[in-house]
This record gives structure tokens, C-alpha cells and sequence, in this order.
């Protein structure tokens, strides 16, 4: 295209909705599912690929790359002044073991769209703009999740990181090595104007709400633990019930309680316990251990603390019945309100395009809850069909994640300034 724009018709800009689309299904198809979907682990030989492709996509639109230590990649557009640190947006590209086409990859696809819709309107921006992929963000192959952004950020040791191992014993550090993404670029040295993330919403509200983009004003506070409860495995029969150290009984309790407390603190509350192991797991044994973890989350740092405080209440009682307890914290992520000024880029986007929009918060982990801490950020929702996400059938319209992509382009504009 390449034509020339004045400022004043750069609010009627829309991305190539199509170009965005074949981008995402170009993705998709490596480590592409039967049922539809892509198995990407992150730092195998098929993140290797999509990376590579990625990287091609962006010198062809004219970017210089840089790979970090942790092997994050960025892709920056220059500005008029380089002096001044990039407008940044992106998300992931590894996947879940049944992962799906969308799911950080349109944040990053978008990104590049917002580049090529740039080169094609000879848009010069005051600022770079930079687009982004954090490794490992699933954490599905390597905990924890979040992990290039992490490091990134300081929050994990790059040495600790490149030590940790997969359940085959391969380490973070070698696996780079081997696909070539283990960058020269120091790490910890954060350097951001601005940063934005697009994501499908994983959730059911803006497809309930019939909105099409999700203002995205923070996200949920986390607190996950693992807890062990330890009573007395014992034969099922000469047994009597009154004489009992059940330790599946306590989970049930537990998990019964875990649901009863995000219930207490409604609406933002949520309470999870996602797995148990059960030992010695006979079918004629009472259980003697049981293994499981859980996961609140809350909009409020003190609510949260509220209901971490209510579980070992619950907690308490169980070892007065006689069972041993050992609650672990495994992750602490604190509230993260986003930046007003993000926030408001972000709703004038949508306005410019007239999208229906709503207010919205997140109740996932992404990559924007760390950048935040060191820079202004927000993030722009798009339905995804049914609310579905970490599944082959995850789905989303290519006319919503077109209004996503231009609804960053115009947010990044706001920040990067036209030139």
C-alpha cells in the first residue's frame, strides 16, 4: 500500500484484517493438532520454527531483532528519536500441551500488524515501537509461568532459569543453546515507554455482553499453594469410621471450603483446587496422604489475604480431627491496576473505530501484570468463542481480532506520538 496519511485521517486507520488472520494461521500451523489445534512447547524444535518465522515477518517489515539472555525476542521499528524508550506490546507464541491458535499468539501477530499497518501509511512515530515475544509464558514445559518476562523483570535469577530442567531432565539453558535463541542481550535492564497486550479474553463476559473489545483495567491478585494432609492409611474393612484418619475426607473438605470462600467474596473472588494425588490410591485403603493444590485469586490484596486466612481456619480444624498439615506457597502475584493512561488510549482506540467496548478485568496471568511494574501498561480483550482457552477447540471471529489489532494500533500511536 505504502500511501502517505495526515495526521488528521490517521483515526480511520484500520489494520488488514485478512493479512492479520493469515498471519495467525500461518502460525498455527506449526505443531498443528487433529482436533484443530497447536502444540507448541516452548524451547522444542517447533518454537524454534515459529520463532524463526517470526523473525523473518519482522526483518521483511523492516525491524532490527534482538534476542536477550533468557531468549526473549524484540522486533523494533525505529522512531524519529531514538533516544526514547519504545512503545512495546506482544505476549507468547509457546503453547499448551492442547493449546489453541489464539492464546498469546494474536497479541503477537498484532503486534506485527500494527508494524506492517505503519510501513504501510509511511506513519514516522516520535518514539520506536516494539513488538516482543516472552519465552515460555504458558510454563507448560518449564515453571513457572511467565518466565522470559520474569527474568526480564527481575523477578527470577537468569542463572536459576537456566538451570531448571523438564520432566526429561533438559535444562532451560541447554534447550536454547540448542535452538539457537540463547541471545547475547543482558537481561534485567528494563526499558519501556509504554507497554500493551493484546489477548483473547479467555473468559465468557465480552461474548456474554456482546462487546467486542475488553478494557482492560487490571488484573486478579494470585495466591497459590500446594498442601499436603497427612492421616493414617488403614484397611477398608475391620476399620470403623469413628476411628478414621482420612486424609481424602480432608480434601474434600478442603476443597468444598476453597469454592465456599470465593463464593464469600464475590464478585472478583475465584478458588480453585486444580489437582489431588491421592496415596496409596487402593481402592480398599483408606487414604493416608493426599497432595493437592490451590489457587485463590481476588481483585483487592487485602480480600485475598482475607481468604488465604479463611482456608487456614479450615485448615486448623482438620489438624484438631487428627491430620497432619502442610500448607506451601508456590506463587504470589499482587493486584495490578493498570495505568490510567493506558486504560484511556486503549478506550479511545475503541471509540475511534466504533466498538462496543465494556471495562474489564483479568482474571489470567500475563506478561503485562510484570511490565507494569516498571512502566505504563494496559491490555485490550477480544471474545474468544464460549470463553474456551488451554484447548485445540479454542476459537475466535477474524472480524473481533481485527477490531483488537487496530484498537492497539491506534493505543501505541497515542503513546509513540506521530511524527
Amino acid at each position: 500500500m505504502n500511501q502517505q496519511v495526515n495526521t488528521d485521517s490517521i483515526s480511520s486507520i484500520t489494520v488488514n484484517g485478512d493479512r492479520l488472520w493469515q498471519s495467525l494461521m500461518d502460525l498455527a500451523q506449526i505443531g498443528a493438532t487433529v482436533k484443530g489445534g497447536v502444540k507448541r512447547l516452548a524451547l522444542t524444535e517447533l518454537d524454534k520454527q515459529a520463532r524463526d518465522l517470526f523473525v523473518k515477518w519482522c526483518t521483511e517489515a523492516g525491524c532490527s531483532i534482538t534476542v536477550d539472555q533468557v531468549g526473549n525476542i524484540f522486533a523494533r521499528r525505529p522512531g524519529k528519536n531514538a533516544e526514547l524508550p519504545p512503545i512495546m506490546t506482544g505476549s507468547h507464541i509457546d503453547t499448551q500441551p492442547t493449546g489453541g491458535k489464539f492464546d498469546g499468539c494474536f497479541g503477537v501477530m498484532a503486534g506485527l500488524e500494527v508494524i506492517r499497518t505503519l510501513n504501510d501509511y509511511n506513519i514516522q512515530t516520535e518514539a520506536p515501537v516494539e513488538v516482543v515475544v516472552w519465552t515460555n509464558e504458558e510454563g507448560s514445559r518449564y515453571a513457572p509461568c511467565m518466565m522470559g518476562s520474569g527474568v526480564y523483570m527481575g523477578k527470577f535469577t537468569l542463572e536459576e532459569t537456566l538451570a531448571k530442567v523438564d520432566i526429561d531432565g533438559l535444562s532451560v539453558g541447554d534447550e536454547l543453546q540448542k535452538i539457537g535463541y540463547n541471545g547475547p542481550a543482558p537481561v534485567g535492564q528494563p526499558r519501556v515507554g509504554s507497554y500493551f497486550e493484546a489477548h483473547i479474553e479467555q473468559g465468557p463476559i465480552l461474548e456474554a455482553e456482546e462487546k467486542t473489545i475488553g478494557v482492560v483495567i487490571g488484573a486478579l491478585g494470585q495466591k497459590w499453594f500446594d498442601l499436603t494432609l497427612t492421616g493414617v492409611e488403614a484397611h477398608a474393612g475391620p476399620t470403623p469410621m469413628n476411628l478414621r484418619k482420612d486424609a481424602l475426607l480432608g480434601a474434600a473438605e478442603v476443597t468444598q471450603a476453597v469454592n465456599r470462600i470465593a463464593n464469600q467474596f464475590a464478585p472478583h473472588g475465584r478458588g480453585t483446587v486444580g489437582c489431588l494425588r491421592v496415596h496409596p490410591g487402593s481402592r480398599n485403603v483408606i487414604p493416608g496422604a493426599v497432595e493437592m493444590t490451590i489457587d485463590f485469586r481476588h481483585l483487592d490484596d487485602a480480600d485475598l489475604n482475607a481468604m488465604v486466612s479463611a482456608l487456614k481456619g479450615v485448615l486448623s480444624k482438620l489438624e484438631g480431627d487428627g491430620l497432619t498439615v502442610e500448607l506451601t506457597p508456590t506463587a504470589d502475584f499482587p493486584v495490578c491496576n493498570f495505568s490510567k493512561d493506558c486504560i484511556e488510549a486503549v478506550r479511545i482506540g475503541a471509540e475511534a473505530i466504533k466498538m462496543p467496548y465494556m471495562e474489564i478485568v483479568s482474571g489470567a496471568g500475563h506478561d503485562a501484570i510484570f511490565l507494569a511494574e516498571v512502566a505504563p501498561a494496559g491490555m485490550i480483550f477480544v471474545p474468544c468463542e464460549n470463553g474456551i482457552s488451554h484447548n485445540e477447540i479454542e476459537n475466535a471471529k477474524m472480524e473481533d481480532l481485527a477490531a483488537g489489532g487496530t484498537v492497539l494500533f491506534h493505543a501505541m500511536l497515542d503513546r509513540a506520538k506521530v511524527v
